[in-house]
Formats: C-alpha cells, structure tokens, sequence
C-alpha cells in the first residue's frame, strides 16, 4: 500500500509540474499574440511625433519584456529538468527497494516452509506418543522439547525480521516521499518567486516607459504650441499691413478728393497747399513716421456718405481744402449717426431748433452749421492751411469748448496746450456748477481720423505732463490725497500720479491705473506687460519708479518729462514736500524702472 501511494503522489507531482509548464506555454503564446497587435496597432497610426515616441519607447518596452519573460522561461524549464531528475533517483530508488523486498519475501517463504516443515515432524512424532505427557524422568535430557523451542523462536525471529523489513521500507518510502515532495514544492515556489519577479519587472519597466512617451507626447505638444502661437502672430502682423495698406490707400484717395475739391473752388495757394498736403500725407501713411497713438484711423462708411453734402458747404462757405478735417470733426462727434451729425446744436449758427444736445433733426443742417462753426474757429485761431497743425488744434478745442476759449489761450498762454485746456475746463466747470466741461483731450481725439495729421503731430503721451508741469511748486500735497480720498496727509507721490492721470482721462480710459501705493503701480504695469528696467530710455509721459535704498522696495514714483542726452527728465510729487522738476542719468542705481503708457 505504502508503494501505491508513493506512485500516486510521483503521479499527481508529474501532473502538476506539467500543467504549470503548460500554463508558461500558454502565458507566452499569448503574451507574444498581445505584443504582435500591439506592434500591429502602433504601426498602422504612426502618423504623429506623439505616436511615433510613444511607439519608439513601446518598442523598447517590448524588448526588456521579452527578455525578461525568455530568462523567467529558462528558469523555469530549467526547474521542471531538476524536478524531473529527482523524481528519476526516486523511482530508482523505489526500484531497487522493491528488489529487494523480493528477495527478502523468497527467502521468507523459504524459512516459512522450514518451520512448517519441522512443525509436522513434531506434530507426527508427538502422535506415535502417549496421549499422556511425558514427564522427564530424573537424570533425563528432553532433547525432543529442546528441538520444538527453536523452531518456535526461529519462526518468531522470522516475523520480528519481516515487520522491521516492513518498516524500514515504509521509512524509505515515506523519506524518499518526502523528500520529492519538497523538493518539488520548492521548484515551484522557486518558479513562482521568479515569475513574480518577472512580471514586477516588466511592469515597471512599462511604467517607465509610459512616463518616457507621456513627457515625448508633451514636448511634441508644446512644440505643436508653439508654432501655432508663431503662426498666429504671423498672422496678425500680416493683418496689421494689410490694415495700414488699406487706411494708406484710403489716405491717398481722400487727399485726391481734396485735391480736386480745390480746383473746383479755385485759388492757387488752395491748390498748392492741398498738393502738398497730398504728397506728404500719403507719405507717412504709406511708410510711417510716428507712434501709434497717432497713427491715422479712417473714418466710418457712415461719415463717408456724407462726403458731397461735406463738399458742398465746404465751398459755400469758403473752405473746400478742409474737407477731411470736418470729417474727422463729424466722426468723433457722431461717427456719421443720428440726426445732428456734427454735434452744432448748441451752436451760435443754430437757428432752427432747440439749443440742446441733439436738437437738430436734420442732418443736412447739421453739416451746414457744423461747417460753418468749424470756418469760426479757424479764422479766430488764424489757421493758415490744412497743415498749420499747432493753430489747427486751437481752432479744434476752440470748437468743442466754444470760442471763448480760443481768445483766452491766445491772450493768456499765446496759443493752444493740453495743460491750458485743463486750466480752461476746470475753470468753466466751477463758475457753471458741473463736474466736467469738454473733452480736454478733444484736437488728439479728432486728428487721428485726420489723413495728415500723423506727418504734423508729435507722438508720445505729453498730455499728462502738460497738467504735471501745471502744478510746479505746490506743496504739501492736499488737493492730491484728499482727491483720493484720505482724510489727513499720507505720502503722496502716488496721489499726485493718479491725480494727473484723471485730469488728463487717462483714469478713465485705462491708460494709467488709480493707486496710492508704488508698489501696485508696478504689479499693474507688470501684469499688463507693460515694464521695462532702468536702463530702458523712456517717452514723455511713462511713470518712473525708484528705489533709494537699491533693496527691491519701490520708495517713489514720478512722471517722465523727456529724455535727452542720456538724461531723464521728470516731474515728481512729495519730492521734498513739494511738486518739482528732477533729472537722473539713464540706468541710475535709483531708479526702479517704468511703467509705459500705451493710449
């Protein structure tokens, strides 16, 4: 029995040995199946950096993997051969216990019939006896007796011998058992450690490989970004010259129509001056020649409708050479809308309707006295031609404010400045009880619809200076941080900036933000992208932030006057309690840097 069951444990060991090297089989089969489609899969959408990286590492990760499946395969046949020799030396072993408990069994048999066969010789001579046992009798030797006993012991010694045989087999079957068994648990312990190790392996080195492609597929998607950020800039920079070619051309047709504007009402000063006019403003407008800010903007489709009804009051009243310049006046008055296009109800020429903003209902008789407001201000601020652009701007602001302001500036400043014109409003918005009187900014605001007022106008942002300039030897600073809003005095260069900024509307229209502190004036201008270092040479009107103690905290802001020679100029609130004029060399260890305006 014991043999049986040593066979039927051999026999279930070769079977699961077996099955697990099938199972390997089966695990590689379809590992190399997957792999195969995976490949197949990556080929077949290689049409991409992303893909083709990715597919780049999957490759290679197929290749660690393969390796380490081949070396986890080798391990494993190479157990399963171990195994199998162990069981060989067991059925050896088996083989040769069963020989000799053959020979053991023979020579059993043989002793078993010697003692049977003594047995009956006992049995027969016993019988030729008495029935009555011998008793030995005194001086006798029981030979026959003696004979009898060792057979008896011969034949126990025999069981005794074939019991031992029995056990020392089962102990060699049992140890021998034992000892496959073991082994081959340990074969497949061993086996499976080294699969784990394997997959572990191949795992990470998937995930390796996974982070590889995830960071080739966001290189390539930046790269992707990037040349569509070019691209789109491209694209804007090409829209922007086919923007100035289209307002060049725009240019050069309305200097045409006042051109011919001008021979139809004859003169030949007219007609040399609106030449030349002509020639230089379709100059500039072609090749450039000043900042954006006052760059030419054609004026609307609306305005240019009203173009034979401009021309016709143009000549009635005698100043067909300034054609564009009443439609630059009707574009930022109305952009060519509604019925009182020219805004002349409040004005002297108004005979017809009520003296109130958009009390004229017809726009026919709205040009006729706009033109004719505009032909006032002219001749009060002695314009001389369509290019005398200083007096031009007197004669503009004279029609917005009325021409009392015309005599006034003339008389008191000998001309036009923005600073007189914030002087000019403030004054008439307190003897008339308003918050706000005019457009301040109004001959800025109507010559960039002027086709030649870019050849003849300065760029920069002066306006703000213009009122800094205005408040030279102040002191203390009251009007400036009560304005802000503070009940007692704080430092207040910040104040007098912002202060500037809302007399001249640049609060308003977003140019320069309100702010008490430095230290925000720079965050606003950092964030609009707007900053530049000391070293940077500034435009007229840029604020410049300084830092007295060189540690990165911004102690003080001013306003850039100009800068010339290396120098900058500026006008500074609280600069000794007091609003004055200061210069500084460019890229002086004091200065912060700049916030640019851009209008």
């Amino acid at each position: 029995m014991a043999g049986i069951k040593t066979r039927d444990a051999v026999k279930g060991t070769i079977k699961t040995l077996d099955k697990a090297a099938i199972a390997g089989k089966r695990m590689k089969s379809a590992y190399a199946k997957t792999k195969d489609k995976a490949e197949q899969g990556y080929y077949a959408e290689e049409n991409s950096p992303t893909e083709y990286a990715s597919d780049k590492v999957s490759r290679a990760s197929g290749r660690i993997r393969d390796e380490g499946i081949h070396q986890f395969n080798k391990q494993g046949q190479k157990n399963v051969q171990t195994t199998k020799e162990n069981i060989g030396r067991a059925k050896d072993k088996i083989i040769e216990f069963k020989t000799k408990r053959a020979v053991k069994a023979a020579e059993q048999k043989k002793a078993q019939a010697v003692v049977e066969q003594n047995g009956s010789l006992i049995r027969n001579g016993a019988a030729s006896r008495s029935s009555v046992p011998d008793v030995p009798k005194q001086g006798e030797t029981p030979q026959t007796q003696t004979g009898a006993s060792q057979l008896i012991k011969t034949r126990q010694q025999g069981k005794k011998t074939i019991k031992t045989t029995a056990r020392n087999a089962e102990r060699t079957v049992k140890t021998t058992a034992k000892g496959t068994v073991k082994a081959t648990e340990k074969g497949v312990k061993t086996a499976g450690a080294t699969s784990k190790t394997a997959i572990k392996t191949t795992e990470q080195t998937a995930k390796a490989a996974q982070k590889t492609a995830k960071a080739s597929a966001k290189a390539a998607q930046k790269t992707a970004q990037t040349a569509k950020a070019t691209a789109k800039a491209t694209a804007e920079a090409t829209k922007a010259t086919v923007r100035a070619t289209i307002a060049a051309v725009k240019a050069i047709i309305a200097g045409t129509k006042a051109l011919i504007s001008a021979l139809i009402a004859g003169g030949w000063v007219a007609i040399v001056i609106t030449l030349v006019v002509v020639l230089l403003g379709c100059a500039v407008s072609l090749f450039g020649g000043g900042s954006e800010s006052t760059s030419y903007t054609p004026v609307s489709a609306e305005v240019e409708a009203y173009t034979p009804l401009i021309q016709k009051y143009a000549k009635q009243y005698g100043i067909p050479e300034y054609v564009e310049l009443i439609k630059a006046v009707m574009m930022q008055e109305s952009g060519g809308k509604g019925n009182d296009p020219m805004q002349a109800a409040e004005g002297s020429f108004n005979k017809k309707y009520p003296h109130e903003p958009n009390g004229i209902k017809d726009p026919e008789y709205s040009i006729e006295c706009g033109v004719q407001e505009l032909k006032a201000a002219l001749t009060s601020a002695e314009v001389e031609s369509p290019i005398d652009m200083e007096r031009i701007k007197l004669a503009l602001q004279g029609y917005n404010f009325g021409n009392g302001y015309i005599s006034w500036a003339k008389t008191n400043y000998g001309g036009y400045s923005y600073a007189n014109a914030v002087e000019f409003s403030a004054m008439q918005a307190q003897r008339l009880g308003w918050e706000k009187y005019g457009d301040t900014q109004y001959p800025a605001h109507v010559l960039r619809y002027y086709p030649y007022g870019r050849a003849f106008t300065s760029g920069g942002n002066q306006a703000i200076v213009e009122v800094a300039l205005t408040q030279l030897g102040n002191e203390g600073g009251q009007p400036y941080w009560s304005w802000y809003g503070f009940d007692g005095r704080v430092e207040w260069c910040a104040c007098f900036v912002s202060w500037c900024s809302e007399q001249c509307g640049y609060l308003e229209s977003g140019i320069i933000p309100k702010f008490s502190l430095c230290s925000d004036g720079v965050d606003w201008f950092k964030g609009k992208g707007q900053w530049q270092d000391k070293n940077y040479e500034p435009q007229a009107g840029d604020l410049i932030f300084f830092d007295w103690g060189n540690d990165g905290s911004i102690d003080h802001v001013g306003i850039v006057e100009k800068c010339e020679n290396g120098t900058v100029y500026t006008v500074e609130g609280n600069s000794g309690d007091a609003c004055r004029q200061q210069s500084y060399p460019v890229g002086s260890s004091s200065i912060y840097g700049y916030g640019c305006l851009c209008d």
